[in-house]
Formats: structure tokens, C-alpha cells, sequence
């Protein structure tokens, strides 16, 4: 008889995204098992659970799936499984809480495409700033941006402390290069954007980040990506579905904006993609958003 395909789906929240049951079952496993309230100290437990119960040939149609809402808790999760794993017994790992990597990755990615095409300059030849920077998919859209070497600034609308702490640790994680700035009025961000070339919004849902009155003063600006789909859009001007379309309220600028579902459509596919890779690759592989980034630029 011939073995089930299984994703383990380890969560330190209280409950398993609905969402990425979904993605997980459209991409073809033919049983999910959640676990919710995991702690970093159950992952070398759990996964040896997981490798020793099927054997070499049941491991290759095994694999794990980390969620939760903290981005660096995934990778350390992520990074614990590795040495849980005796060889043979090794499956593959995708970490990507809250969907924060697949969404960050391809934001950025359609941005960059959006910069060049546009514009014909890369991420390297700009300073980025990023709304919305403290939360999961801001901060991981910062570090990716970082490392792909533009000038990053993360964002904060109520503290520069707590900007400066996301940027302190996740470039002493990852060795990004990210600044960290406070905007609380419409005056603060004008002067944010004065020297910007590209603004990332990754604010709550339904929250108006950016207006009009704003984005007039922004003469360098060049591309701005959007994730709110929710009305009212977190950048005015901005259609969801816009894909380097001129943005509208900075149109003395040449500025071009990414719709939320834009970058969405990238989203889903990029997350497909990667779900069928643990279904599909011969040797295990370990994906987070740096895997998720490159990924993303072949779907724009």
C-alpha cells in the first residue's frame, strides 16, 4: 500500500491558519495534522516523531509546515528541526507565519520589477521605506528589501523605540542594514518621503496610511506597493489591482503604484509553489523568505 502524503503544521498560536490549511490541501497533501501552542522547546520532539514513524520511503512524502505570528520565532523553529533529523530520516520544512514571507516576497519582488520596468533602476540605486514595519509582513518585506541592498527605513506611527528594536535584532539576525524613523502626522511622513524612491505599505487592513495631500510632496518618489485590499487602500491612488500603473496622487513624479491584489495573485502562486516543492523535491530543503524571495521573482 502505498503511503499518504502528510504536512505537519506546528503553530505557536492558539489555532492553525485556516488560510494555510487551504493552501496546504490545494497544493496536493493528502492529510494535514495541526498542532497548535507549540513552543520552540517542542520542535526537536515533535519532529523526531515525525521522521522515525514512516520510514525512509514514508519521510519522502512527509513534511512540516511552521506558522504562528512571530517571524523570528519561525526561523528558530525552522533551524531546530534541522538537527532533530538523522539521515535517513530527513523531510523538508517551509516557514512562513502568518504568511508573512510569501507576502513579503512578493511585494517586494513585484515593486523591483515595477522600479526596473518603469524606471530602469534596481533596489541597490534607491532608499525604501516601509509602513506598517513592525508587524510580520512589514518587517520581513524590510529585511528583504535590506538585502537586496536598498537604503531600508522601517516606520513606526507610534515609537522610534520600537523601530529601532525591530531593526536592531533582525540585523544582528540576518545582517540586513535596516534604519528605523517615527512617523505620527501627515508633516512627519512628508518629511519621510522627501528623499524617497520607493514606500512599502504594510499597515493593518482598512487603515489609510498615506493621502493624497502627502503623496503630492513626495518628488522622488518612483514605486509605491500596497497590501491593504480592505477599504479605504493604505496608499490613495492605488488600485488593488494596479501593476505599475501611474500612481495618481504623485503624478508629477512619474510614480508608478502595486495593488494589493497584485501583489496577492504573486502571493498565492509563490505559496502554492513552495507548498508543492515539499511534496516534490527528492532531497529535503529548508524554505523561509529568502528561498520565498527568489521564487517570486520568476512569477513577476
Amino acid at each position: 500500500m502505498s503511503k499518504r502524503s502528510i504536512l505537519h503544521m506546528f503553530d505557536p498560536m492558539p489555532n492553525n491558519s485556516p488560510f494555510d490549511v487551504n493552501m496546504a490541501l490545494d497544493a496536493g497533501f493528502d492529510v494535514l495534522m495541526p498542532y497548535a501552542g507549540v513552543k520552540l522547546e517542542n520542535i526537536q520532539g515533535l519532529t523526531q516523531d515525525v521522521i522515525f514513524s514512516r520510514g525512509p520511503a514514508g519521510v519522502k512524502k512527509t513534511a512540516i509546515f511552521i506558522g504562528g505570528r512571530d517571524i523570528g520565532l519561525a526561523i528558530e523553529m525552522l533551524e531546530a528541526c534541522k538537527p532533530a533529523m538523522v539521515k535517513p530520516f530527513e523531510v523538508s520544512v517551509l516557514a512562513d507565519p502568518s504568511g508573512a514571507f510569501t507576502t513579503a516576497a512578493a511585494l517586494v519582488a513585484c515593486v523591483e520589477k515595477a522600479l526596473l520596468d518603469k524606471h530602469g533602476k534596481t533596489l541597490k540605486e534607491c532608499k525604501a521605506l516601509v509602513f506598517g514595519a513592525t508587524g510580520p509582513v512589514g518587517t520581513a518585506t524590510g529585511v528583504i528589501a535590506s538585502l537586496q541592498g536598498a537604503r531600508t527605513v522601517l516606520v513606526d506611527h507610534l515609537s522610534l523605540d520600537s523601530a529601532a528594536d525591530v531593526a536592531k535584532q533582525y540585523n544582528r539576525r540576518f545582517g540586513s542594514t535596516l534604519e528605523a524613523a517615527v512617523a505620527k502626522n501627515d508633516e512627519e511622513k512628508a518629511a519621510l518621503l522627501a528623499d524617497a524612491d520607493i514606500v512599502f505599505c504594510t499597515a493593518k487592513a482598512g487603515v489609510r496610511v498615506l493621502n493624497a495631500s502627502v503623496l503630492a510632496q513626495a518628488s522622488q518618489l518612483k514605486v509605491a506597493g500596497d497590501v491593504n485590499a480592505v477599504p479605504p487602500s493604505g496608499i490613495e491612488g492605488i488600485n488593488v489591482k494596479d501593476f505599475a500603473e501611474p500612481l495618481r496622487e504623485a503624478s508629477q513624479t512619474n510614480a508608478v503604484g502595486v495593488g494589493a491584489l497584485a501583489v496577492g495573485n504573486v502571493k498565492y502562486q509563490l505559496q502554492q509553489m513552495l507548498l508543492k516543492t515539499l511534496l516534490e523535491s527528492k532531497e529535503p530543503v529548508f524554505l523561509d523568505f529568502r528561498e520565498a524571495f527568489v521564487k517570486a521573482r520568476s512569477l513577476v
